[in-house]
């Protein structure tokens, strides 16, 4: 007895909406992993990609890293000339003392660079000649031997001092500079990677005429955006693993706070922030060439500007209000108070708002300039 066979109430209607709905969600998420995956390979076969994203903001990491593990040795040298109590009342433990014969072969040595100051008890009198091209140092010096001169009046006076200073660290004493160095080099590396990723890819595919073909294709143009957000936020992730990996080793020594996994939203909200700029680059720069040389003139000035490399809160007033403009310096602000600080949510939640606000804004601004070719 043979089977019966299907009839057309059996098979699926090919022109009923919902199997039409269902056919074109199948092949979306299809064109959606195979765009993934062919970004994903393009990019870990790029070995110059590999390069810029990992490897050259671990070397600055590996620097910053080791010349910053002893915090014990960073003293400033003096010059000092003669003898005398408030000479012998200086802080060795936050000064180093190089002794010269004379108060002109001193100050020769401070003009010349080898030392930012030179002092020399005169009587009752502490004579200081020092480099202004080292206003820093100077400031530090001037602040000890200040403290110095006060303290020895008070003990000449031979009444007890009525105020006292007591000071401590808030943040543990185990913690490394390591600690406050980690996030930024992380935040910088991520602007890098999905800044170039973006607009290098979209530059290159539009040359090879990939981005028409794609949007001839039956795959929506989403899938080519969520595939491009995907891939980056693997390799964000990926990055973070590995800087802070090696971060937490012996020679390093970071130790991760109790909100440590605040870090993922930063990483989503900032990569998508960057993607932006991406986006924008690679809609305006007509060759890979352009789209690389503005992608360093944005990131490179936003990353020292933001703080990333060193403190700028003794920037001038002006330098810290433009920095707020960057997404880079709410994203370093942010995995700071996380991985160093041990802030709560309350401490990601507006960097983050602002980051996504900023993506959306440059997404729209970048969709204006937006070409499938060069025609």
């Amino acid at each position: 007895m043979t089977s019966p066979s299907r009839t057309a109430v059996d098979r699926p209607d090919d022109n009923a909406p919902g199997y039409a709905r269902v056919v074109a969600r199948t092949s979306s998420w299809t064109s959606l992993r195979t765009l993934a995956r062919a970004m994903m390979r393009s990019f870990f076969r790029d070995r110059m990609a590999l390069f810029f994203t990992f490897f050259f903001p671990l070397m600055f990491l590996v620097v910053f890293g080791l010349i910053f593990a002893n915090t014990g040795s960073s003293k400033v040298t003096i010059g000092v000339v003669g003898d005398g109590v408030l000479v012998q009342g200086l802080p060795t433990s936050v000064l180093t003392a190089k002794t010269y014969p004379s108060l002109d072969a001193g100050i020769a040595a401070v003009r010349k660079g080898d030392i930012p100051a030179v002092v020399m008890q005169q009587g009752d009198t502490l004579v200081l000649r020092y480099a202004a091209s080292d206003p820093v140092k100077a400031a530090t010096v001037q602040g000890i031997l200040n403290a110095v001169v006060d303290r020895s009046n008070v003990a000449a006076s031979g009444l007890p001092p009525k105020l006292d200073l007591q000071s401590q660290r808030v943040e543990d004493q185990s913690l490394k500079p390591i600690q406050f160095t980690t996030g930024g080099i992380l935040c910088w590396g991520i602007a890098t990677s999905a800044t170039f990723g973006a607009a290098l890819t979209i530059v290159s595919w539009r040359k090879k005429q990939l981005l028409r073909r794609v949007r001839l294709s039956p795959a929506p143009a989403w899938t080519v955006v969520a595939a491009r957000v995907g891939v980056s936020l693997v390799v964000a992730f990926v990055q973070a693993g590995v800087y802070v990996g090696l971060a937490m080793t012996p020679p390093f020594g970071l130790k991760l706070t109790g909100s440590w996994w605040l870090a993922a939203p930063l990483l989503v909200c900032g990569t998508l922030a960057f993607l932006s700029i991406g986006l924008l680059v690679g809609s305006v720069a007509k060759t890979e060439e352009a789209a690389s040389a503005m992608a360093n003139f944005i990131v490179l000035p936003m990353a020292f500007l933001s703080g990333t490399f060193f403190d700028i809160s003794a920037a001038p007033a002006w330098l810290r209000g433009i920095s707020q403009v960057f997404p880079l310096r709410h994203m370093n602000d942010a995995m700071l108070d996380v991985l160093a600080r041990n802030q709560g949510l309350q401490a990601v939640v507006g960097p983050c708002l602002i980051l996504l606000a900023f993506a959306v804004v440059l997404t729209a601004v970048a969709t204006r300039f937006f070409r499938w070719d060069d025609a």
